[in-house]
């Protein structure tokens, strides 16, 4: 048996309200812990993003300031 042939003969709220809610009580400590894991990841990469930019505008402006006192 097929699971829409089950789920053809169920209200609507059965199917859009009752198991999304049993999958959130069930998986519910799941879902957060991937998603934590997720966000730290994402912010771990733009920190490591945002400090790469920032040393290499440090670089290249004090090896543009470099440049022009060699000029003198």
């Amino acid at each position: 048996m097929a699971v829409q042939e089950i789920l053809a003969g169920m209200p609507w709220w059965v199917k859009w309200v009752a198991i999304p809610a049993l999958v959130l009580v069930v998986f519910g400590g799941l879902i957060t812990s991937v998603l934590t894991i997720v966000v730290a990841l994402l912010f771990k990469v733009l920190l490591f993003v945002a400090l790469v930019a920032g040393l290499v505008y440090v670089v290249r402006k004090f090896k543009g300031s470099a440049g022009s006192r060699e000029d003198w």
